[in-house]
């Protein structure tokens, strides 16, 4: 048995780049442990959802406890930080942001995670972290510094893949409905960049079912829930990753679990 540990920033980002992944390890017999960063606080929720006295960071944790329940994960750990919000928005200048916190204690707060669970893999964010949520950057800064307090050498970024992205805009112009289409200049990695492609079409309804467990996201899961297994699969049916230290043209087909 390997141990897997995938450290996002806040609730409902396990299933986009790792829902697959965890769900396939935790199938071939291996121990995975969730890592949230923040508390998701400021996430929108729609009107109705919570209920009476019941915060948002609240929900959301239940609603990653119930994802983490059906992607396979045995363990999740919640660091105290909360959730810094949108780039550029006011609340990226609160001292309680995790973009605003110390780094080295943070990355020590996960090492303490990676030590007691003799973790074999890491993932991570992209330096840009995907986007340019300043959580997701500090995902990747505190990751990397914790792996290398615990020794821990495979540690992957978890990315998409924007030339596939493009592919399937392609493939399907218009895209589900109310998508927004993300600058593609800067969203992810090119195809090029990235070194592990792996295939979890088998994990699809897993993934899909974590999505739905996300109630108060359906803002960012509501394009994609009504699409046909086939358009799930081709969307979400395989996951990238770019291993640190990798040398070039390094390509592999799975995680070294």
């Amino acid at each position: 048995m390997s141990v897997l540990v995938c450290f996002h920033a806040h609730p409902d980002d396990e299933v986009f780049t790792t829902g697959g992944i965890i769900r396939r390890a935790a199938d071939e017999g291996h121990r995975v442990v969730l890592v949230t960063a923040t508390d998701g606080a400021l996430g929108e929720v729609p009107e109705g959802i919570l209920r009476d006295g019941e915060s948002l960071a609240e929900r959301r944790r239940s609603e990653l406890e119930a994802s983490a329940a059906l992607l396979g994960a045995q363990r999740v750990v919640f660091l105290p930080y909360a959730d810094s919000g949108m780039a550029g928005t006011a609340s990226n200048s609160a001292s309680a942001a995790f973009c605003n916190a110390d780094p080295d204690e943070a990355a020590r707060r996960l090492a303490d995670v990676l030590h007691e669970e003799s973790a074999d893999v890491v993932t991570v964010y992209d330096p840009n972290g995907g986007y340019g949520h300043p959580d997701h950057i500090q995902v990747h800064h505190v990751g990397v510094r914790a792996a290398g307090l615990a020794g821990v050498d495979a540690v992957y970024e978890a990315a998409v893949n924007r030339d596939h992205v493009r592919r399937l805009i392609t493939l399907r112009p218009s895209g589900p409905e109310d998508a927004q289409i993300p600058d593609l200049d800067t969203f992810g990695l090119p195809e090029s960049e990235l070194t592990t492609f792996v295939d979890v079409r088998g994990a699809i309804e897993a993934k899909r079912a974590a999505m739905h467990a996300h109630r108060t996201q359906i803002g960012d899961f509501g394009p994609f829930l009504n699409l046909s297994d086939d358009e799930l699969r081709a969307a979400f049916g395989q996951e990238w990753f770019r291993l640190r230290g990798a040398p070039a043209g390094y390509r592999e087909t799975a995680l070294p679990l």
